[in-house]
């Protein structure tokens, strides 16, 4: 390794995910189960409220915290679902800046952070920059959270839980009841949550419970791009305690600066934009790949939220799956990247009816194997 090179990026490997991604640019006719964003277009109303706002010249740096209206609509919106006095709102460069800045924040080199395997990738590279250690806690077969085991996990170096509910990769809700476990553990250790409800909107079995709602210290996470289709905005949002995120704007002003200030603009009405036929169009889609799957004799748990079912390979590894898979044009992502296990493999349904049938036909043949 280059002598210039700093310990931290050790932390961090070229992502699976985007190797799948990278294979696809290569196929001329793959069938992309793979890629974990919306496929449909942004709604006009929003794409005109962004170039209207291009054109208004709102193109310079917006105030480090978000530019005021969208910030004071969102304020309203959290304040109305938690009545917490000291909970404030900042909108950040993506859901991915604000855990960048949450982690920033809370975690000192040593100390734990708990997170629940499978996870979302990002979390044990982002813990590993800031000189943290990822404890995970194995949630199979279910992937369901077992409280008793997140308090055994809880040491004294324990800062923070990463809960993240509608679930990636393998698209679970998690109950009423394993969020107010988790906010009770944190309350009851002093510890902080950091509850990433990126996938809120996406749920199809009664609305998303936060962790919030049971502990006014909280951190949430949250942002746009899934919600309207508008990954590559890098738009997100957090909320918290007010003295932290005080710090977390702070942070801010010295690494992302702003979220891009017309786009601040098109999420404002955005927020006007009736998002529900999009979330029942996934639902049906939802309803149709795990049917099928099912049908097939794959083994999946009921993925209530997001847009991603996590079965369990037939055969073989879920890396040697995913291989054979690839090798007849089904773009799937192999469950290794998510997990300490290699058992299972990610689908994403954010796709056409006919992309999923062609997947279903590929994954009817490997079943038989």
């Amino acid at each position: 390794m280059h002598p210039w090179i700093a310990k931290r990026t050790e932390y961090v490997d070229s992502s699976g995910i985007r190797k799948v991604f990278d294979l696809a640019a290569k196929m001329a006719n793959p069938i992309n189960l793979s890629i974990g964003q919306p496929d449909f277009p942004v709604p006009d109303a929003i794409k005109e409220a962004a170039c209207d706002a291009i054109h208004a010249d709102k193109n310079g740096y917006s105030l480090t915290q978000g530019i005021t209206p969208l910030r004071e609509r969102l304020q309203a919106e959290v304040d109305a679902r938690y009545g917490h006095a000291d909970r404030r709102v900042l909108v950040t460069s993506g859901t991915s800046g604000a855990l960048v800045l949450a982690l920033m924040t809370l975690v000192n080199p040593g100390d734990e952070v708990i997170c629940f395997d499978p996870h979302f990738v990002m979390y044990p590279a982002l813990t590993g920059m800031v000189d943290g250690k990822i404890v995970k806690i194995d949630t199979y077969p279910d992937f369901h959270i077992d409280l008793a085991k997140v308090e055994a996990a809880i040491t004294p170096r324990t800062k923070a839980i990463l809960f993240n509910s509608p679930a990636n990769p393998t698209g679970v809700l998690a109950t009423a009841e394993e969020a107010r476990g988790i906010a009770e553990l944190s309350a009851k250790h002093n510890i902080a949550v950091i509850s990433d409800e990126i996938y809120r909107r996406f749920c199809y079995n009664g609305e998303l419970v936060s962790p919030a709602s049971f502990n006014d210290q909280t951190i949430v996470v949250d942002g746009f791009s899934k919600t309207y289709g508008v990954t590559g905005w890098r738009l997100g949002y957090m909320h918290g305690p007010a003295e932290l995120i005080d710090k977390m704007t702070m942070l801010q002003q010295y690494t992302f600066v702003c979220g891009p200030q017309p786009l601040q603009w098109a999420m404002l009405a955005a927020m006007d934009v009736d998002m529900q036929p999009y979330v029942d169009t996934y639902r049906l889609r939802r309803d149709l790949l795990l049917d099928g799957l099912r049908d097939a004799g794959y083994e999946v748990a009921q993925p209530d939220g997001a847009f991603y079912v996590f079965p369990k390979a037939p055969w073989g590894t879920g890396s040697e799956f995913v291989a054979e898979a690839i090798a007849r044009e089904l773009l799937i992502i192999p469950g290794n990247i998510f997990s300490e296990r290699d058992t299972h493999f990610r689908i994403s349904y954010a796709a056409t009816v006919e992309t999923i049938e062609r997947g279903l036909e590929v994954l009817r043949g490997l079943a038989k194997r």
